[in-house]
This record gives C-alpha cells, sequence and structure tokens, in this order.
C-alpha cells in the first residue's frame, strides 16, 4: 500500500511545497519545528484542504483537482501529541468511539493485548500517566479499522521515563502491524530507531527522502539533522553476552562489543552510531582501551563552512558517518576511495540508539 503525497500550500508568509511516497512500515517526517510536517499530516487527514493537492492511498483519492474526500471516508487513524482521549468516557468506551461512525475493527483483544491497556479498560483518562493515555490513543486509532495511520509528534509530550515506556510498543507495533504509517517527529532518535523510510524536510521542501539507513548516513544531510545528532544506523545481530558486562555483535563489517546489551542472542537490533563518536586511523591501531576497530573505506567528503567535515565511510556494505575536523582531512590526507579504519567506544551507543533491545550505556564521545 502507498501514499502518494504532492502538495502546495501557503500560509502566514510560508511556502509549503512537497512530493513524495509512504509505503509499507514506517515513513518518518522529519524536520525542525516550522518545517511543515505538521500541515501535511493534517493535509492528508482531510483536517486542511490544502491550495493545491493530489493525495492517493493505492487507488483511493483523497485530494485532486475536484476531489476532497471529508476525514470519516479517508480510514485515516490519527494520533495526536496530547493524546485527546475523552475525558468523561472510560478506557473502553475510548476504544470503542470509532464505532460510532462506521468502524467494523477486527482483533480488538489482540490490540488491546499488543499494547498493554487490558487492565485499563474501566479507568477514566484522568487517572493514567501520559504514556498509558498515548497508548490508549494508539489503540482508539488502530481501532478506527484504518487504511492509514498517522502520528504527529506522539512522544513529544513525554518525559523520559514514559517515553521508554511506550517505545517498545511503537517497535511492536511496526513488527506486528499491517498499516502503514506516517511518523512526524524532530528528535532523531525516534526516527532512527522506528523508521524504515525518511523524508527530510527544509524550510517547506523535501531536502533529502529514501531509505532511512541511506538518509542518516548522508553527509549532505549532516546540517539538516543537526551536527551532534548526526550518524549512521547499522542492523546488528547478538552474538553472545559476556560475563564481563560486554555483548558481541555481528555487523557487516566485522564484530563490536557493547555495553549492557539486554537483546536476546541471536536477536537483531539497530545501532545508531554518532558521527562525531567515530574516531579514524590511516593505520590499525593498536595499545587502544576502545576495541572496536572496523575496517573501512572513504566513499564521500563533504566540508562545511565551518571547521567540520563530514565522511562517509563503507563498513563492509553498510555505511558510517564520522564527523572530524577539516584540518584533519588535510592532515590525514583524506581522499575517496582510501581505505583506513573506524574506531567506536563500547561506551559511544546509548539505550535511545537500539531498537530491537536495550543498550544501558550512557553515550560518551571517544
Amino acid at each position: 500500500m502507498t501514499l502518494s503525497v504532492a502538495l502546495q500550500h501557503r500560509f502566514g508568509g510560508f511556502d509549503l511545497d512537497v512530493r513524495f511516497e509512504a509505503g509499507r512500515g514506517v515513513t518518518a517526517l522529519f524536520g525542525r519545528s516550522g518545517a511543515g510536517k505538521t500541515t501535511i499530516v493534517n493535509a492528508v487527514a482531510g483536517l486542511l484542504r490544502p491550495d493545491t493537492a493530489q493525495i492517493s492511498l493505492n487507488t483511493v483519492t483523497f485530494n485532486d483537482a475536484r476531489t476532497c474526500l471529508p476525514p470519516h471516508k479517508r480510514r485515516v487513524g490519527y494520533v495526536f501529541q496530547d493524546a485527546r482521549l475523552f475525558p468523561h468516557l472510560s478506557v473502553a468506551q475510548n476504544l470503542d468511539y470509532p464505532q460510532r461512525f462506521g468502524a467494523r475493527p477486527t482483533g480488538r483483544d489482540r490490540i488491546i493485548e499488543m499494547l498493554g491497556i487490558g487492565a485499563l479498560l474501566a479507568r477514566r483518562p484522568g487517572t493514567l500517566s501520559g504514556g498509558e493515555r498515548q497508548r490508549v490513543a494508539l489503540g482508539r486509532a488502530l481501532l478506527a479499522d484504518p487504511r492509514l495511520l498517522l502520528m504527529d509528534e506522539p512522544l513529544a509530550a513525554l518525559d523520559g521515563p514514559r517515553k521508554a515506556e511506550i517505545l517498545p510498543y511503537l517497535d511492536r507495533l511496526k513488527s506486528e502491524g499491517t498499516v502503514p504509517i506516517l511518523y512526524v517527529s524532530h528528535a532523531v532518535d525516534e526516527v532512527a530507531r522506528l523508521a524504515d523510510h525518511m523524508v527530510l524536510l527544509s524550510g517547506g521542501r523535501v531536502a533529502r527522502q529514501g531509505p532511512l539507513f541511506d538518509v542518516m548516513a548522508d553527509p549532505a544531510a549532516v546540517p539538516l539533522l543537526g551536527v551532534r545528532e548526526a550518524g549512521a544506523v547499522l542492523r546488528a545481530h547478538v552474538t553472545e553476552h559476556g560475563l564481563d558486562g560486554l555483548s558481541t555483535l555481528r555487523v557487516a563489517a566485522g564484530e563490536v562489543q557493547l555495553m549492557g546489551v539486554q537483546a536476546a542472542v541471536g536477536a537483531e537490533i539497530r545501532l545508531r552510531v554518532l558521527a562525531q563518536d567515530v574516531l579514524l586511523s590511516l593505520d590499525r591501531p593498536t595499545g587502544l582501551s576502545a576495541q572496536n576497530i572496523l575496517p573501512v573505506t572513504i566513499t564521500a567528503i563533504r566540508e562545511g563552512d565551518g571547521p567540520g567535515a563530514a565522511i562517509a565511510l563503507d563498513a563492509g556494505g553498510d555505511t558510517l558517518l564520522a564527523r572530524v575536523t577539516s584540518r584533519a582531512v588535510t592532515s590525514m590526507g583524506l581522499t575517496t576511495g582510501q581505505n583506513l579504519f573506524a574506531i567506536i567506544k563500547a561506551t559511544s551507543v546509548a539505550q535511545t540508539a537500539i531498537s530491537g533491545g536495550a543498550i544501558s550505556a550512557k553515550a560518551s564521545a571517544p
């Protein structure tokens, strides 16, 4: 199932002009505040009529020159930042509310079990924690029998513990669900953990789009993601848990050891490795405390307006990203096609950088 979006809209002196497609899985709309993310999802939901739009989901046209399908006919589930549950209704009544408008959901019990809200059914929203409210809001959206699920900053209003509480449920929804998800966020860690595809917005335009692994590791995306947030996402398989607290994971370029991995042996997880946490060496180093040393090849060098440079690295078919100074590029003689070594500390991958399992180590620069 594919969502096709092409829209232009002007408001308050801001011009929005975007075109993209969102297929199966989770497509993240990422950008800074004011980039146009919420306007796009509101247009897809039918809550906003753009000046010009061509929006369709497979063969169903939401908007074109002659059509603007009303929201209740689009079969789109919408999870807002602030949950928006009906305070006078119980959780069970909130969940069943879409049936008043003709929704005929299947798998109600499965959705309640998947989201862990069975014990909440008799309670009112005012008695729930923020994470519980968001899980109920997600359940209500799924029980609207949607063709498409829209999630607009669903974790932005939550503190760290509540955010950590709900992320595993979103992981599970992604792995078990069949409904495509358009996920809006300006938090890189959420996007890196959940998304399959990424649409990077800047100034009302699509700056980059494509598979998450490609966009996150694109040196040209560093200014848009932020120099402290930029980094690659790698797939890894857990192969061993050591008695010393270090776990061994296999990535495309070899093995890495990380602290406190809680995923089971054999599990596939994602690692988000920040560009600022990758060191480069012309020769394989010895005598270092850092044990994660991977052979890499430079595929691109992008120097910005400041003193920094972003280096894209082929790591056995995966892409790593390193951020170094322009002076280091010159002094090391770095060039495209050059073979060298990337060094990653075992303590440099944070718990929020993991999908499919948790890592307890706090991020730190090498």
